[in-house]
């Protein structure tokens, strides 16, 4: 992986820390929006450490690749556009 591992690693703690407090809530039986707004929240960290890893898979693995290598790594991120979109 060539993204900054250290920010996508702080991160994803961030998010699995926001899925303990979901699970918390929900024991807690807190009002149903609030646990919805905490899943948001979670899911908008998710997204920002996708984008983080696509960014750097981009600049690297893509730009890097040569001939058919680079039309391999271009599918696959059309794959990974068709799923998010």
């Amino acid at each position: 992986m060539t993204a900054d591992k250290a920010k996508v690693t702080r991160m994803l703690k961030t998010a699995r820390g926001q899925m303990d407090g979901i699970l918390k809530m929900i024991d807690d039986n807190r009002y149903c929006i609030d646990i919805s707004n905490q899943i948001m929240a979670c899911q908008a960290i998710l997204s920002r450490v996708n984008k983080e890893v696509l960014h750097a898979h981009l600049a690297n693995c893509v730009l890097s690749g040569n001939g058919e290598q680079s039309k391999e790594k271009l599918d696959e991120i059309a794959k990974i556009l068709d799923q998010l979109l």
